[in-house]
């Protein structure tokens, strides 16, 4: 695009696939094609079956099923431009479609980390408190913690489109992926993007950051908690029900933070590196969840094993 000086933004973006394999799009659709539909299908499963079981109607699932609701809205909101680029090379994004799709990633991001942290604080309460648990977390209380999760996430993040319409672009418009990445939009500016920057780190380190500093905390007292049992045997009992929790922590906020440190920091990181940790931030923690907790939830597998069984008869 051609720059003369005076206020400028761009009609449209260019997504990125796979920098260096363009030509084996079509192949490399076919693995991404899978964990999309592991992701649909799976995130599905979880929300039926715990839907149609009346003994997981508690604050755990409740949680778990916001999860699964959370991870089908960023399945959603990528796939179409992700396989549009891969499938037809659709790379043109409107300028506002791009902002819109920016908005609702991120917002369903920081909602994650939240449910994240509302599962930690669940397990301590379970472990820690079990028989003040019931009156602790209500299905009234559930629902509140459910809305100020939304709430806080949509509120945080409004000012985010508005900072960055209010900037001068001009020369590049080739994003580094196929989808719309606040950082990635910011840094194609030709403006100063300090309050972007500054807005940015601070909305993630209060929020994001804090979830993860909190849900620390709640696994250190919850050691601590365990490690005050009486026998080995109800210690590893306890601790059995953080493990699928645990791993969608370390799946979700490590190539979060990855992506975030290097979109800010890593300007010298080789453009392919950048790209598959952005699909792994964005791919992989839907397509696994539901495979982890069906894996380690006695709960939820014998209740997909009734379901399919009463299917088969």
């Amino acid at each position: 695009w051609e720059f003369n000086g005076s206020f400028y933004q761009p009609p449209a973006f260019l997504m990125m696939g796979i920098p260096g394999l363009e030509a084996l799009h079509h192949w490399i659709s076919i693995p991404f094609c899978a964990l999309y539909l592991t992701a649909l299908l799976g995130n599905c499963m979880i929300l039926f079956i715990i839907k149609k079981t009346q003994s997981l109607h508690e604050p755990m699932y409740y949680f778990l099923s916001m999860l699964a609701v959370t991870d089908l809205g960023l399945v959603l909101c990528t796939l179409p431009t992700t396989l549009g680029v891969f499938w037809f090379n659709m790379r043109r994004i409107g300028f506002d479609a791009c902002l819109t799709q920016m908005y609702f990633i991120h917002i369903l991001s920081f909602i994650e980390s939240s449910v994240l942290l509302a599962m930690a604080f669940d397990r301590f309460i379970a472990i820690s408190h079990p028989l003040r648990h019931p009156s602790i977390l209500t299905k009234t209380t559930v629902i509140k913690i459910g809305l100020a999760i939304i709430l806080r996430g949509m509120v945080s993040l409004l000012p985010i489109p508005f900072l960055l319409k209010r900037l001068t672009y001009c020369g590049k418009t080739e994003l580094s992926h196929s989808f719309c990445f606040h950082p990635d939009i910011m840094n194609l500016a030709c403006a100063d993007i300090k309050v972007n920057v500054f807005y940015g780190m601070i909305i993630l380190l209060t929020t994001v950051g804090m979830d993860f500093i909190f849900i620390v905390l709640s696994y250190i007292l919850i050691i601590k908690t365990v490690i005050s049992l009486a026998t080995k045997e109800e210690c590893l009992k306890a601790l059995n029900t953080c493990v699928s929790h645990i791993c969608a922590v370390l799946v979700f906020f490590i190539p979060m933070i990855g992506l975030s440190m290097i979109h800010r920091f890593g300007k010298n990181v080789p453009p392919l590196v950048n790209t598959l940790v952005a699909y792994t931030y964005l791919i992989i923690p839907p397509a696994l969840n539901p495979i982890i907790y069906s894996i380690k939830s006695s709960h939820i597998r014998e209740a997909l094993l009734r379901a399919l069984w009463r299917k088969s008869e």
